[in-house]
């Protein structure tokens, strides 16, 4: 088993999506660790610009790109990709094998593990490689102990986001993970690699029956918030106390050109949407200015967003456990300190 390999996400326009490109840096890490190569497949139609796509790619350390580049590859569907993918790693016989958590990454790395019979750890925080000794009954049905090294240690939470799971699997390659968007840093090699790129055709890679299911029409949403990518974020907490409180920090949001989160509390009390929520099983934020307002700092809230620049509590618990990561403590209520904020601000206090 050899290298570190990363299922590249395309979007329109060729654009590769942020969490292949967080994976590529974590993938990195990883396979200098290991003393391996870094590769990667991209499946999609890239009309004439493979020659950008790579450009990229290479910038962020990969040692061997494969591309498949056909119209029917894009949009994604599910039968091509995996098909391709699984034969491709039966050749290729990665060590490791990264997909982001996205809708498509959650379609197709349960597929290609099944058919690889390889296993597959979902929506993980952190990677790392270790050694470890494990108890194990052999086929006599005697235990014995046995030493395992180089191993990819995935790491997730777990029965809702009360403990931290960390999770193996010593016996089968690839060893496959899912990661969420935001999770992991996005940052280009200080040096380019002199990357080989292999060109495939999808046809050696997939069948006829591959193709049955064909999309008509497409749809994109616009996406309503920016909160990953925000310079400033206004979070509020199970502290705010009623959905009316979250008005509030919109109104704060909107002064500083801000976004508005939640803490996993504030949304399971339904006062704000699933989608704002910060945290292991939410959003990973690295802005530049976080505002926690009620919001008592659990373990799984700070893990998406300790990274922050600055971050200022406003809780009216001067003991709360977010006040120990905070720059600026404010002490008191949401409602007598937000109000002034914002006056000061629109410049009427």
């Amino acid at each position: 088993m050899n290298s570190v390999f990363v299922y590249i996400e395309m979007g329109d326009g060729c654009k590769v999506a942020d969490v292949s490109l967080e994976l590529l840096t974590k993938g990195r890490q990883l396979a200098d660790e290991l003393g391996t190569k870094l590769e990667c497949a991209c499946l999609g139609d890239f009309a004439g610009q493979t020659e950008t796509l790579v450009a990229e790619l290479r910038r962020y350390g990969t040692d061997r790109i494969h591309v498949f580049d056909d119209k029917r590859l894009f949009p994604y569907t599910t039968l091509p990709h995996s098909s391709a993918m699984v034969r491709l790693l039966r050749e290729e016989k990665p060590q490791i094998c990264l997909l982001g958590a996205t809708v498509i990454g959650r379609d197709l790395g349960p597929r290609v593990s099944s058919a690889l019979g390889s296993g597959l750890t979902a929506d993980c925080t952190q990677l790392e490689i270790s050694d470890f000794d494990m108890k194990v009954k052999n086929r006599d049905g005697v235990v014995e102990e046995r030493h395992y090294e180089n191993q990819l240690m995935q790491i997730r939470p777990a029965f809702g986001g009360s403990i931290i799971a960390t999770i193996v699997n010593p016996e089968h390659r690839p060893q496959m993970a899912t990661v969420r968007d935001g999770v992991m840093r996005k940052e280009e090699c200080d040096t380019i690699h002199d990357t080989e790129v292999i060109s495939h055709d999808i046809d050696d890679y997939t069948d006829a029956s591959d193709y049955v299911v064909k999309v008509l029409e497409r749809h994109v949403r616009a996406a309503r918030h920016n909160l990953k990518g925000a310079n400033i974020v206004v979070a509020g907490g199970y502290g705010v106390g009623s959905k009316e409180g979250f008005d509030l920090l919109y109104d704060l949001a909107k002064e500083l050109h801000a976004e508005v989160g939640a803490s996993r509390a504030a949304v399971d009390a339904g006062w704000i949407d699933h989608d704002r929520q910060i945290g292991q099983t939410g959003v990973t934020v690295r802005p530049k200015v976080y505002i926690a307002c009620g919001v008592s700092g659990a373990i799984q809230h700070i893990a998406g967003m300790k990274d922050a620049g600055i971050i200022i509590s406003i809780n009216s618990d001067p003991d709360a456990p977010i006040g120990q990561i905070a720059d600026y403590n404010i002490v008191g209520t949401i409602e007598e300190v937000v109000p002034k904020i914002i006056k000061n601000l629109k410049g009427t206090m």
